[in-house]
């Protein structure tokens, strides 16, 4: 909506500060980008940043995204078996490594009291894993919206399960430091910006669906359903996030799925430093 709406493009243009959208696939390649320093903003899941922390990425925790716990779920073909989660035990389940995705499954799997290495992984970018799900090479798939909303609508795959009660957080807009901290009237424009289109597209969402459908190339009904899901608004990094986020590093960390301890307050900046940019809320 940020692009299509030209809203930063305004904001930014008086100060000749030029915006360039790249697109990704997930949050992983745009931390790889951000990392190599092709980016300098954007936004992911919980999960990319603590990979990418993991990794030896260089990037900043700028604000937190609303949770929307309906808009991620475990799909599974309609003719499936596969009736409750304790029956994926040994099944093979698609997901993108390292993404929002990744972490539902660890969540679900937990609460069934299954172990992560109770089912075979099979990491797959969302293209990838669509195509794996209709071709039938997996028995499920973890899958964020609009995706999500586009198989339902396409193969009439049933949910297994969705976020609700599950997820607590949502994702994140990250930068690099060096950007956060030599640009933060720069980085207040932006949220402020973001922020009011988060706040006009809870009262719009009919025009949001409408807006999003054609440039996303997906059917209206099904961007309707994913605009639906969708909690809009900003949340302040504070440090009740934080340890949230900190409870997911340290659950990968025990899962052996990343390869050292992260602290995520090495990717946090200082209360003073969020107050000079962050919008009110």
């Amino acid at each position: 909506m940020l692009r299509t709406k030209g809203v930063l493009e305004k904001r930014l243009s008086p100060n000749d500060i030029s915006v360039q959208w790249i697109e990704f696939p997930a949050g992983p390649q745009l931390l790889e980008a951000m990392n190599v320093g092709s980016i300098d903003f954007g936004h992911v899941g919980e999960s990319p940043p603590i990979f990418a922390q993991a990794a030896g990425a260089s990037l900043t925790y700028v604000a937190g995204i609303a949770s929307s716990p309906a808009g991620s779920a475990i799909l599974i073909p309609q003719n499936s078996s596969i009736q409750k989660l304790t029956d994926l035990k040994g099944k093979k389940v698609a997901f993108q490594k390292g993404s929002s995705a990744h972490l539902l499954l660890v969540q679900a799997l937990e609460k069934a009291g299954l172990k992560y290495t109770n089912i075979e992984p099979k990491y797959l970018a969302p293209a990838d894993a669509r195509a794996a799900f209709v071709k039938g090479s997996v028995d499920a798939w973890v899958i964020w919206d609009p995706f999500y909303a586009a198989a339902q609508e396409a193969t009439k795959a049933r949910v297994l399960i969705d976020g609700t009660g599950i997820n607590k957080q949502g994702g994140y807009y990250l930068a690099t430091r060096k950007f956060v901290t030599e640009n933060p009237q720069t980085v207040k424009a932006i949220l402020e910006e973001i922020q009011n289109l988060e706040e006009w597209s809870k009262q719009n969402r009919e025009e949001v669906a409408k807006t999003l459908a054609p440039v996303l190339g997906i059917d209206l009904e099904t961007m309707r359903k994913a605009t639906n899901r969708r909690t809009f608004g900003l949340v302040p990094i504070d440090d009740n996030l934080i340890n949230l986020q900190q409870g997911v590093a340290d659950t990968y960390y025990k899962l052996k799925l990343i390869p050292k301890k992260v602290s995520v307050r090495d990717a946090v900046l200082t209360k003073e430093q969020y107050a000079a940019f962050s919008p009110k809320t």
